[in-house]
């Protein structure tokens, strides 16, 4: 691969990302950094539950964003409440759902994973173009790494593509992609990386969740031991240069359809490393 195609490619990865927030009450400042039709993701957490990530949705896509709600099963009740929740985002023109099962230790309803949701939204009259499901490339601190794999197999017919939880080694990506492909899953892949982050706003965020969400999602994820050995390296602030780089060349042979950025609401020093790579 040339220079030239190799930094079309790079490009090409961060032309259109997908930029994942955190529905705080400074969801609707930090999408004012983003350029007018980007794609947004709207996490679901045990603290906020899903109500806010459905508000958080409704007013992004009357902004004319692209929203990608996630509708974490073990945080709706039952088909009823699916459907409720299905006719407010087709209400608003969303057309594309992720579906992950969510992290509270206890459903809320019926729906004990991904999987038994995906079954129900089936047979809903609603319908999305897209459907997104989750992938680990550094596996799941609480399940093992057969039960993930079987878990995705089953998901996987009623899925567009797949988006993985955030992972700082390309050759980690890259790897389990081999496996994913292995075992017969071609779904087109959005790979999941950290924003620009500052430490100092990360644990912001997390004192605003409970010492939560952000550094436990990343204990979970990535290991708490590798997040710091990245902060100690990058002097406090993270940039995903290296990761882009490492990614980019593979992009195509991969079937990585785009990247998911993790920004852990920190939209604008993202946004000014993403326009910068341009």
């Amino acid at each position: 691969m040339t220079t030239n195609q190799y930094a079309s490619t790079a490009s090409e990865l961060l032309a259109s990302p997908r930029f994942e927030l955190m529905p705080f009450d400074s969801f609707d400042d930090e999408i004012k950094h983003l350029p007018d039709g980007a794609t947004i993701t709207i996490t679901a957490s045990p603290q906020l539950e899903l109500e806010a990530t459905i508000d958080a949705a409704e007013r992004a896509a009357e902004q004319g964003y692209e929203v990608v709600p996630h509708v974490s099963a073990r945080y709706v009740r039952d088909s009823e409440h699916l459907a409720d929740i299905c006719e407010r985002l087709t209400a608003v023109g969303i057309s594309d759902i992720f579906v992950p099962g969510g992290d509270r230790e206890e459903p809320i309803g019926e729906f004990t994973s991904a999987y038994d949701m995906l079954v129900a939204l089936d047979d809903l009259a609603y319908e999305f173009d897209e459907i997104g499901i989750t992938g680990y490339p550094e596996g799941h601190e609480f399940i093992d790494e057969e039960t993930l794999a079987e878990a995705m197999k089953k998901k996987a017919p009623y899925a567009t593509y797949i988006a993985t939880q955030l992972c700082y080694d390309p050759d980690t990506i890259l790897e389990w992609i081999d496996e994913v492909r292995d075992r017969g899953v071609d779904l087109p892949i959005e790979v999941g990386i950290p924003g620009v982050m500052k430490y100092e706003k990360l644990l912001s965020i997390s004192q605003k969740v409970g010492v939560g969400d952000s550094v436990r999602f990343l204990k979970k994820t990535t290991g708490i031991v590798g997040f710091v050995k990245q902060f100690i390296g990058s002097r406090g602030r993270y940039r995903p240069d290296d990761l882009v780089d490492g990614l980019a060349p593979h992009a195509e042979e991969y079937g990585i359809r785009g990247l998911h950025i993790y920004t852990f609401n920190q939209v604008s020093d993202t946004e000014e490393w993403r326009t910068g790579r341009l």
